[in-house]
């Protein structure tokens, strides 16, 4: 498997694509770890991590003895089954999947507010600016613009963000380590500018993700906006109740953390 997803994060993501595909049935026992780990060829440690993050977001139960069950609760597969569903790291890491309809590249003086996330004080440096329409299992779901610096920006080119994620592109190519991101994601409408690149009626609901990237040096290294189609696109989060000092309280449990920020440096 090539994809900037931990191994187990892949095979959890195969396993639940069995699910809400109905290949495992509500209430159907799925193979076991060692069968699992042969079908994958990976080791029984890493399937069992797979199997546990889906059992901890309730698509499958562990029954002592008989093995692991796919969850009778048909509205829960279902509500995964939603054309585009992720929890937090799924938002960020779902690239590994997206395709690249159209890409534009230039430079351009950034809005006041870019240039602050980016750390930039001289107000006529330019950044690189990426624009570009992405596709999810062949349908359009978003539109993104990526600010680089330009010791950075001007080491893509079209080609590149053709053939796979930026995420990767950076990491993996150009050999951007990032350490964290800050990111804040709400509703909005979409302008009829980017409704023309969505494919949707002006004033339509999107769901805009805004993330600012930051490097070991805690540099800020890139600020993405991803305008992502509000009838097809479905933000996942699950609550659990948790006891502490102070009483109880709900905290995200969703899939584990799997190193980095879903969202998507996308």
């Amino acid at each position: 498997m090539e994809s900037i997803l931990p191994v187990y994060h892949q095979i959890k993501n195969s396993i639940k694509s069995w699910i809400i595909n109905r290949e495992y049935k509500a209430g159907e026992k799925i193979p076991s770890e060692v069968k699992l780990a042969e079908i994958f060829k990976v080791s029984r440690l890493t399937v069992r991590r797979a199997v546990a993050m889906l059992i901890q977001e309730g698509l499958l139960r562990s029954r002592r003895g008989e093995g692991t069950f796919v969850t009778r609760d048909e509205v829960l597969i279902n509500s995964f089954g939603l054309e585009f569903s992720g929890f937090m790291d799924d938002l960020f890491y779902q690239t590994s999947e997206s395709t690249t309809k159209s890409v534009e590249i230039s430079r351009a003086v950034p809005p006041e507010m870019i240039a602050e996330k980016l750390g930039i004080e001289d107000k006529t440096q330019e950044v690189v600016v990426i624009k570009r329409v992405r596709l999810l299992r062949g349908k359009t779901f978003a539109y993104t613009i990526n600010y680089l610096p330009p010791d950075i920006g001007d080491r893509i080119t079209e080609q590149d963000l053709y053939r796979g994620p930026m995420l990767r592109l950076l990491e993996q190519e150009l050999g951007v380590v990032f350490s964290e991101a800050f990111q804040t994601i709400e509703a909005s409408f979409c302008d009829g500018a980017i409704a023309e690149k969505l494919g949707v009626s002006a004033g339509s609901p999107i769901l805009f993700v805004e993330r600012t990237m930051y490097n070991l040096q805690g540099r800020p290294v890139e600020v993405v906006q991803s305008s992502y189609r509000g009838d097809i696109y479905k933000y996942v989060v699950r609550l659990k109740m948790s006891k502490g000092k102070h009483g109880s309280v709900w905290v995200h449990r969703g899939a584990e953390p799997s190193g980095a920020p879903e969202t998507d440096s996308a």
